[in-house]
């Protein structure tokens, strides 16, 4: 059994700073990747930025060089730190682990609100 929770989220003026933080426990190798994703009613979940086994990071366009995913000592808590944000960055945020196997599997947070607002 895996649980995800995320924390850290809450209301930021346009040009501020947030980072939010999630926690996994369960049975699972550390080694896997982690993923943020948002979601605003009535639009679909996008990808935000995803830690990959590799180490290596990626990031969706519109948050390219103002957010930064980064993995904790622990190794089984993931970070996005969010900077420059915009209106439009205000959405649900959720932390994903993705499990790979026959079959595979993803778990999924219940998710920490962002609202980016004057």
């Amino acid at each position: 059994q895996v649980q995800l929770v995320e924390s850290g989220g809450g209301l930021v003026q346009p040009g501020g700073s947030l980072t939010l933080s999630c926690v996994a426990s369960g049975s699972f190798s550390s080694l896997n990747a982690m993923s943020w994703y948002r979601q605003t009613p009535g639009k679909q979940r996008e990808l935000v930025a995803t830690f990959t086994v590799g180490a290596t990071t990626n990031y969706a366009d519109s948050v390219k060089g103002r957010f930064t995913i980064s993995r904790g000592n622990a190794k089984n808590t993931v970070f996005l730190q969010m900077s420059s944000l915009k209106p439009e960055d205000t959405a649900v945020y959720y932390c994903n682990l993705f499990l790979p196997g026959s079959p595979a599997r993803q778990y999924w947070g219940q998710g920490t609100q962002v609202t980016v607002s004057s």
